[in-house]
């Protein structure tokens, strides 16, 4: 018992004053899960309610930017568009009629402003229908590739309704959260090793930016980085860890 008394006021003491210079040691390095996330990605849904002609692409494929992704059938509105241009015309010569009858002072100011206001209406009409035609067919904005399609060929689908998921994998962003204490030794520009997990590879990377606001329950802050060079391997989702030499935050 003695012995046992002993070991608790001697040994136990300095055990517990190593366990405490410990946890007060620096790291020397920081493993940090990451995630690698497209720089530019989207869904992109119906502007308008009808029925899918054709679809250009298929999952996984690559397409440029302003490509045709997808095409509705735009008979009707191709149609409405040709009524609202042939009004457009029939209301310009009417107008320049007018205009001319009322040089000569053998019309009505009134039929002269009703004239110009049809005109401004038909032309407002045309506008309408080129842009509702214009929709009919749905353009890649960025060049990427299809992430998923939600949609089929002859579809019938409704103003809103998702299409296709697309992103740009040439740009990838490394996306990780670290504990907030780190802040007073992480840069934007700072370097670090990246190891991905499905290639079995470490990548040179950077700090590009750091998240603008601290969660206060975790206590942490994201960070986004960037990959140094090109990689052919790599793929959006992929995962692995950030290798952050020397944070000057204490292991907890």
């Amino acid at each position: 018992m003695k012995s046992i008394a002993v070991l608790s006021g001697g040994v136990l003491a300095l055990l517990l004053a190593a366990a405490t210079t410990h946890a007060q040691a620096p790291a020397s390095r920081g493993d940090i899960r990451v995630q690698l996330t497209p720089r530019h990605h989207t869904v992109l849904s119906s502007e308008l309610s009808g029925r899918i002609d054709m679809i250009a692409v298929r999952e996984g494929e690559s397409f440029e930017q302003g490509q045709a992704l997808l095409e509705f059938d735009c008979k009707m509105h191709n149609a409405r568009l040709q009524k609202a241009q042939a009004q457009g015309q029939e209301a310009e010569k009417v107008q320049a009629v007018n205009a001319q009858l009322d040089k000569l002072g053998s019309i009505s100011t009134l039929e002269v402003d009703v004239a110009i206001a049809r005109l401004a209406a038909a032309e407002a009409e045309t506008a309408l229908m080129q842009t509702i035609v214009e929709r009919c067919i749905v353009a890649a904005p960025f060049t990427g590739k299809v992430a998923s399609l939600m949609v089929q060929p002859y579809q019938y689908v409704a103003e809103g309704q998702e299409l296709l998921a697309i992103l740009d994998d040439r740009e990838l962003e490394v996306e990780m959260v670290v504990p907030s204490r780190w802040l007073t030794s992480l840069t934007a520009g700072q370097a670090f090793q990246l190891r991905i997990e499905e290639t079995g590879r470490e990548y040179p990377a950077r700090i590009e930016r750091i998240g603008a606001a601290i969660d206060a329950v975790s206590q942490s802050v994201k960070i986004y980085g960037r990959i140094d060079g090109s990689f052919a391997e790599l793929r959006a989702g992929m995962s692995g860890t950030a290798l952050i030499g020397n944070p000057s935050a204490t292991v907890q």
